[in-house]
């Protein structure tokens, strides 16, 4: 969930490198879909209930519950960086790849994985 639209995919579009892939009227809603590649889609949905507007950057209870692979981890960090995302660590390898938490413009937890190469 989203409190604003535009906002949104203006970060998902220019601050992660998502692409826009529908923004289409549906009655007082849009319908928002972005998308990272490889037929992953996000549905940017605004709140509209006040219960709605308080889970606003806290949908998984302040864990890590998106997971931005990427083939190029330095790129794709130092982009977002310059844009202005806020990373909660400094990049760190582990077995499983090259990671490092970053929060969305709500302030939901990600994280930017370069997958390690079998």
């Amino acid at each position: 969930m989203v409190r604003d639209y535009d906002e949104a995919i203006r970060f998902y579009v220019e601050g992660l490198g998502f692409t826009l892939v529908e923004d289409l009227p549906q009655g007082d809603k849009r319908w928002v879909v972005v998308s990272p590649g490889e037929g992953t889609s996000l549905l940017l949905a605004q709140a509209d209930t006040g219960q709605q507007q308080a889970r606003v950057g806290d949908q998984t209870g302040g864990r890590v519950g998106f997971f931005l692979n990427t083939d190029d981890f330095d790129r794709d960090h130092a982009r977002m960086v310059e844009y202005g995302v806020h990373f909660r660590e400094t990049p760190r390898d582990e077995v499983y790849g090259r990671v490092a938490v970053f929060e969305d413009l709500y302030g939901n937890r990600w994280d930017l994985l370069q997958p390690a190469r079998a």
